[in-house]
């Protein structure tokens, strides 16, 4: 999981410009989805695994920095919603149906 520690630096940067006022839900939402657009950009017209590695992972840090950022506006523990996601997705595709297998958890 992400370390506190680097939680911190991230609300320190943003406070210390006082963007803080700027980042309600609905701008932070748009914000992640914009950014995770230009994740996709890197692959854009590439073959699978030919890309530029420093590329993703700026915008990649770009899209976690916005979930983030998110996740504090709203006290939003991370780590917990993962976990629960996870357990939930786990009930939704069983390992002895869906090992091997891309099919949605209702075509299992």
């Amino acid at each position: 999981m992400i370390d506190k520690s680097t939680i911190d630096k991230l609300l320190k940067f943003r406070d210390e410009r006082d963007w803080q006022q700027f980042h309600n839900s609905k701008d932070l939402a748009l914000a992640l989805s914009i950014e995770a657009s230009e994740l996709l950009e890197v692959f854009l017209w590439k073959q699978n695994e030919d890309f530029n590695k420093d590329k993703l992972e700026e915008e990649l840090a770009d899209v976690f920095m916005y979930g983030i950022l998110l996740a504090d506006k709203n006290k939003i523990d991370i780590n917990n919603i993962i976990l629960k996601k996870l357990q939930k997705n786990g009930e939704k595709y069983p390992v002895d149906k869906a090992k091997g297998k891309s099919d949605k958890y209702d075509e299992l």
